[in-house]
């Protein structure tokens, strides 16, 4: 059942990386938080959510090179 998701959260991974990773106690694992969990994990290490507002500001800061400038 792996991959699956309740609520947006993948169980069975998280579960792995909690129990087995970091080899807590099933106990453990069921009383931290969310915020807890991707701590310990480097979750919160990951760069901003790639969205249409952000693919749109990445756009202009870093246009295309169009034909007819440099680098043709």
């Amino acid at each position: 059942m792996s991959g699956t998701t309740v609520s947006g959260f993948d169980w069975p991974a998280l579960m792995r990386a909690g129990i087995q990773g970091l080899r807590m106690q099933p106990h453990e694992f069921w009383r931290l938080t969310p915020a807890e969990l991707a701590l310990m994990i480097g979750a919160d290490r990951v760069g901003p959510v790639m969205n249409r507002g952000r693919f749109d500001d990445l756009l202009r800061d870093f246009p295309d090179q169009t034909r007819g400038t440099e680098n043709e």
